[in-house]
C-alpha cells in the first residue's frame, strides 16, 4: 500500500504546490536508477506473494459477524511475536514471515519471509507457507476473531453496527462519507491524507455505483432507502440527492470501499530489463481473465450486486481526477483522462518486434515535458511513453520532510507516483543500493477462500509466467479489447456466461509446436549440465525469439477473436493450446517426481475446474486421456447462492445481519475442512493438505 513515512503530511492545497517538483524529481531519480541498472543482467526467478486478510469478530449472541478494528494492536503483537521466531520455529523451507498494515483498520498483509526460488520444493511449498501466516495470525487474536482471506466485507456502511467497536459516520473528517466512520482507515497518517487529497483534488466525494442485482422483491425502481439523503454535515452530503447516487444501483462514496477490498497479488523478479518488460507484456491479456476466473465479491454495503468483482469499486474509490480531467468541463489546461489512476494497464512496453504499434490503440494522454526529456536521455520510445503517462497524475500525498532528497540515493519521489499508480500490472525498477532486480507485478486476481485456491491461482501464475518464457509465447491482441476483457470480467458469472478476446496463434513465427528457447545466461541461471536433460528450476533468461527475415503481417483484427473461458484455458485449434496446455507442456520439460507432480496437478484441476463449463472435463496428459469432475464455482457465484437460499432471504437482493453473519461461520468453516461445499473446492480439500510437516530428521 505504498510508502508509510513518518512525518507531517501536506493538504492537498499545500502538496500541489509541490506536484512539479515531485515529478521532476521523480523522474531525476529514475534516470539515476536506469543508468545504475539498465544493463544489469543474470537475476535468477525469485518472487513472492502478498495475501491480505480481513479480521472479522463474532457477537454470537447478536448473530452478528462485525469488522475489528484493532489492526494497530494486532500488529504489534504479531511483530512482537514474529520478532521472537527463528527458522527453526517454522515448518519446512520457510522462513519467519513478516505482516504489514493496509488501508483499512480492521485488514492485514502478509508475504513470506524470503522469497521463493524457482526450486519445485519452494513452489510446492506457498500453500504451507499461506497456511502457517494464516494460522500464526488467528493464534495471537482474541477467541471471537477470525482472519478471513475475503475479498470484499458485504456489510461495510450498512445501517446499524458492522465494526467493533461502533463508531458513527458524521465524523468522517476524511472522506466525508455517509456510510463508513473516520475509524475505518488505518490511523497512519498516509492513509486519511491519501482519502481527503482524492476527495479535494477530485472537487467532490468519489461516486461509486454497481449495478444492483434484481431479485424477484427488489423494488423497481431502486431507490436505497438506507442512504441518509437529508443529512447536511459536511458540503458533500448532497451530492447523493443531486445525482451522485444512481437509481438501481448500490451507492458508495469513499475510498475505503475500495481500497477495504482484499487481494491476492504476485511479483516475479526478471533476469533482465528486457525480459520483465516481455513479461509484463504477456500478463497484460491475462489479467481479465484472472479476474472473472477468481471472482469473489458479489455483495456491497448490503446489497447483491450484479457484478462479481471489486475492480470497478477500487477504481471508482481513488479516482482523483478533476471534472475537467473526466471530460465533465472544458479547459485549456487539462486533458481528458480516459480511466481512474487504478485500472487496467494502458500501453504494452516491450522493446521487441512482436509488440506492434497497432496492439497500443487506446487513447494514452502523456506529460510531453517528462516524455522528451527520457527520450534525450536515451530511453527508447515505448518505455518513455510508459512513464511519461503515469507521470501526468499528481503526487497524492508529500510528507513535508521528504520533500528535498538526494536524488542518487533515493527514489522516494519516483515511488509516489508511481506506486499510486494501481493498475492491473505494475514495472518494477529495482530499489536504490538494493540486490533486488527488475520486477513485475500481477494484481489483478481477487483473494480466495482458502490458502489451497490462494496456492493454486499463484502456483498457476508462476507456471505461465515460464512457460510464456520458455516457449516464447505471444498473447499480444489491441489494449483496447483487453479493456473490453475487463469489464466483461467483472459481470455476474463472467466465468460461465462471457466471452473474451484472446490470440489464436500464440505460437512463435515458424513453429508448429511449443519448443523451449535456449537460455541465455550462465552462473546461477545456466541451463542444467547434460542438456537436454529436464530442468530442476524455473528460470529466467529465455532467449527472445529475433525477428525473422520475412514476417507476413495480415490486418490486427485476424489475429483474436471471442474465446470462452473453457477455450481459452483448454485450447481452440492447432495453434492455440490453452493456458493449461502450455503450463502442462512447460512441466513435462522440469525434472519433477510423481509426488510432486501430482501435487501440481492438483492445483491446476483447481484451475480447470473453475475454467470449464462441462460436468466432465476430458484432457491429455502425458499421452493418457484423462477426466476430471465437473465444474466449480467461482468464489462469487457461491456467496450469491448461499445468501439467495438462506432462509432469512427475502429474494429483495438485501445482505442482512444474519445472512452476513451464517455467510462468514460458513466461509471459515469451510476454510477449516469443516464444511464440505463440492461445488466450490475438489471434495478431497483440506486445509492440511499441503506439505505442511517437516520432514523427519536423521
Amino acid at each position: 500500500m505504498g510508502l508509510l513515512y513518518l512525518g507531517t503530511p501536506l493538504t492537498w492545497d499545500e502538496a500541489k504546490q509541490y506536484a512539479d517538483h515531485v515529478r521532476e524529481h521523480g523522474i531525476t531519480q529514475f534516470l539515476h536508477t536506469w543508468d545504475r541498472v539498465k544493463d544489469r543482467w543474470g537475476d535468477e526467478l525469485l518472487w513472492g506473494d502478498e495475501v491480505e486478510y480481513m479480521v472479522v469478530t463474532f457477537d454470537d449472541e447478536e448473530k452478528n459477524a462485525k469488522l475489528s478494528l484493532r489492526q494497530t494492536e494486532i500488529l504489534a503483537k504479531l511483530s512482537q511475536v514474529v520478532g521472537d521466531l527463528t527458522d527453526d520455529d517454522t515448518p519446512a523451507l520457510m522462513t519467519v514471515p513478516t505482516f504489514h498494515p493496509e488501508y483499512g483498520r480492521y485488514m492485514l498483509e502478509s508475504t513470506p519471509g524470503s522469497p521463493y526460488t524457482g526450486s519445485i520444493p519452494d513452489l510446492l511449498s506457498v500453500e504451507t507457507n499461506m497456511h502457517y501466516r494464516r494460522t500464526l495470525a488467528r493464534k495471537h487474536l482474541k477467541a471471537n476473531e477470525i482472519p478471513f482471506t475475503f475479498t470484499s466485507f458485504p456489510r461495510l456502511g450498512t445501517n446499524g453496527v458492522f465494526t467493533e467497536p461502533y463508531f458513527s459516520s458524521d465524523d468522517a473528517k476524511s472522506s466525508h462519507s455517509l456510510f463508513l466512520p473516520e475509524e475505518i482507515t488505518n490511523p497512519h497518517a498516509r492513509f486519511p491524507t491519501l482519502t481527503a487529497n482524492i476527495r479535494s483534488r477530485r472537487g467532490s466525494k468519489v461516486a461509486i455505483n454497481l449495478p444492483i442485482f434484481i431479485d424477484e422483491r427488489t423494488p423497481r425502481p431502486f431507490v436505497d432507502p438506507t442512504i441518509p439523503w437529508q443529512r447536511s454535515i459536511y458540503p458533500e452530503d448532497p451530492e447523493a440527492k443531486n445525482g451522485a447516487a444512481l437509481i438501481d444501483h448500490i451507492y458508495m462514496d469513499a475510498m475505503g470501499f475500495g481500497m477495504g477490498c482484499c487481494c491476492l497479488q504476485l511479483t516475479f523478479q526478471s533476469c533482465n530489463v528486457d525480459e520483465a518488460r516481455r513479461m509484463y507484456d504477456a500478463l497484460i491479456p491475462v489479467g481479465p481473465i484472472m479476474l472473472a476466473l477468481t471472482a469473489a465479491s458479489p455483495a456491497w454495503r448490503g446489497y447483491l450486486a450484479d457484478v462479481d468483482c471489486r475492480w470497478n469499486v477500487i477504481a471508482g474509490s481513488v479516482d482523483d481526477r478533476t471534472p475537467e480531467e473526466r471530460g465533465l468541463k472544458t479547459s485549456k489546461d487539462s486533458y481528458i483522462i480516459p480511466k481512474s489512476r487504478y485500472d487496467s494497464v494502458d500501453l504494452y512496453i516491450a522493446n521487441d518486434w512482436t509488440n506492434k504499434p497497432e496492439y497500443n490503440d487506446a487513447p494514452v494522454p502523456y506529460n510531453r515535458g517528462v516524455f522528451e526529456r527520457l527520450r534525450n536521455h536515451g530511453i527508447d520510445e515505448v518505455l518513455s511513453k510508459h512513464i511519461a503517462h503515469l507521470f501526468i497524475r499528481d503526487p497524492l500525498v508529500i510528507f513535508s520532510e521528504t520533500i528535498n532528497q538526494d536524488d542518487t540515493t533515493s527514489s522516494d519521489h519516483f515511488e509516489n507516483i508511481q506506486s499510486t499508480n494501481w493498475q492491473t500490472l505494475r514495472f518494477k525498477p529495482p530499489p536504490p543500493n538494493s540486490p533486488i532486480g527488475w520486477r513485475v507485478e500481477f494484481r489483478s486476481m481477487e483473494v480466495q477462500m482458502t490458502d489451497f485456491e490462494n496456492a493454486a491461482f499463484a502456483v498457476f501464475i508462476v507456471l505461465l509466467s515460464r512457460a510464456i518464457l520458455a516457449f516464447n509465447l505471444n498473447f499480444y491482441i489491441p489494449i483496447s479489447k483487453v479493456d473490453q476483457n475487463m469489464a466483461r470480467a467483472q459481470r455476474r458469472d463472467a466465468a460461465r456466461s462471457s466471452k473474451f478476446y484472446f490470440r489464436k496463434d500464440v505460437l512463435p513465427p515458424g513453429h508448429t509446436a511449443l519448443t523451449v528457447s535456449p537460455l541465455s545466461c550462465s552462473g546461477s541461471c545456466s541451463p542444467v549440465e547434460g542438456t537436454p536433460g529436464k530442468e530442476k528450476l524455473l528460470r529466467n533468461c529465455f532467449l527472445p525469439v529475433p525477428r525473422p527475415s520475412h514476417v507476413e503481417d495480415g490486418p490486427i483484427e485476424d489475429e483474436y477473436e471471442e474465446m470462452t473461458m473453457e477455450e481459452i484455458f483448454t485450447g481452440k485449434g492447432s495453434r492455440f493450446p490453452g493456458l493449461l496446455g502450455v503450463v502442462e507442456a512447460y512441466i513435462d520439460t522440469l525434472d519433477v517426481d510423481e509426488g510432486d507432480r501430482l501435487q501440481i496437478s492438483r492445483y491446476l484441476d483447481l484451475v480447470r475446474r473453475r475454467a470449464t463449463g462441462t460436468n466432465i472435463v476430458y484432457f491429455l496428459r502425458k499421452c493418457v486421456l484423462t477426466s476430471v469432475l465437473g465444474s466449480l464455482q467461482t468464489p462469487a457465484t457461491w456467496i450469491r447462492n448461499f445468501v439467495r437460499s438462506h432462509p432469512s432471504y427475502n429474494r429483495d437482493s438485501v445482505v442482512s445481519q444474519e445472512i452476513n453473519y451464517d455467510l462468514m461461520v460458513a466461509v471459515d468453516e469451510i476454510e477449516r475442512g469443516v464444511r464440505r461445499v463440492p461445488e466450490l473446492l475438489p471434495e478431497d480439500y483440506a486445509p492440511t493438505n499441503g506439505y505442511h510437516s517437516k520432514p523427519n530428521s536423521p
